[in-house]
């Protein structure tokens, strides 16, 4: 039997396993809730500040028969911080988020500042990633980068990044280099810490929001280019992209990452159809994982299995207050089908 980095490795690299992996990647994708913090005794914000207490919780989520990876952040905040945006810091139930941006003209994104990667919440998120690493078991460690479209509408103003999409391209491609650029950095960095996968999540840079013309311009090229640059560094790379996709399937096919995750309004069957010999991830309702009951759960889980997922993970970021015996029904569900 496979230990769990080579049956997710297997898989990510197109091959067959015994049975599909169950993770979480962290990022967007959280899977820290309330009960695993009193499990541990370990809480937000404190795990967003201390390498400590975030490795502790990321080995938690395995630990405890979450899922079978460590992933680290547990939000989307660290990279528009770090480039000036202002950010809550949330807490025990609360995930971090931006409060304020750093500018509100395209004009003006040379004011933005590069990523300090010896500081700040980067250099935590690095620094786990090294904890997690020195374990020296075989449990695959997730790094994530939150995606060029949505790093770039948090830390300028949201509503006139779009517009400027549009009406100033030239500058606005300039500032979509220079985010991505960082990213990259980052991304490299969180490689070399010991990083098997980074998962790149892109909720602001979807069809839906942006329309299949500026999607494809914006969203799918910068993408490519940064999980291009992780791959070349030597990891494994997941693209999480939100919304329908029924619009820009032909896009997303560009993006050549490993794997290609969906959020629950995108059926697996269609996803399966569009993608012909792609790896795809998902997506069992998080909605579900908090609110319903710990078989309803599984019977999700094993309809996502039945429908064409690869690699089974909760849609998006798990609610903060879902019950400990629904996160594990997925993890349960999977070894039932095995």
């Amino acid at each position: 039997m496979p230990s769990a980095s080579e049956r997710l490795h297997l898989i990510l690299d197109g091959e067959k396993a015994d049975r599909p992996p169950c993770i979480c990647p962290g990022g967007m994708m959280n899977m820290v809730t309330v009960g695993l913090q009193d499990e541990i005794s370990v809480f937000f914000p404190d795990a967003h500040y201390d390498a400590e207490k975030m490795a502790a919780l990321a080995k938690a989520v395995y630990d405890n028969g979450f899922f079978e990876n460590y992933g680290v952040p547990f939000c989307m905040t660290v990279e528009a911080e770090a480039m000036g945006a202002a950010v809550t810091m949330g807490r025990k139930e609360v995930e971090p988020h931006v409060t304020d941006y750093a500018f509100d003209d395209v004009h003006d994104y040379k004011q933005v500042k590069p990523m300090d990667l010896n500081a700040g919440r980067a250099k935590v998120v690095i620094d786990a990633i090294k904890i997690l690493r020195s374990y020296g078991d075989d449990v695959p460690i997730v790094g994530n980068l939150v995606g060029p479209v949505s790093v770039a509408s948090s830390v300028m103003e949201a509503t006139r990044y779009y517009k400027q999409l549009r009406k100033e391209k030239e500058l606005s491609h300039e500032y979509m280099d220079f985010i991505t650029e960082e990213l990259i950095r980052f991304g490299v960095a969180q490689v070399e810490a010991g990083a098997d996968i980074i998962a790149i999540a892109d909720p602001s840079g979807t069809g839906e929001i942006m329309g299949p013309q500026p999607f494809n311009e914006y969203a799918v090229p910068y993408i490519e280019r940064l999980q291009r640059a992780c791959q070349d560094a030597g990891a494994r790379t997941i693209v999480h992209i939100c919304g329908q996709m029924h619009s820009v399937y032909d896009q997303i096919a560009k993006i050549s990452s490993n794997a290609l995750s969906f959020d629950a309004i995108v059926p697996l069957k269609e996803a399966r159809e569009n993608l012909p010999g792609r790896v795809i991830m998902g997506n069992v309702s998080t909605f579900a994982i908090e609110l319903k009951d710990p078989n309803k759960v599984k019977t999700l889980t094993k309809a996502c299995i039945r429908n064409g997922s690869d690699i089974v993970s909760p849609a998006c970021g798990l609610g903060m207050g879902s019950p400990s015996e629904n996160v594990r029904a997925v993890l349960e569900a999977v070894k039932e089908t095995a």
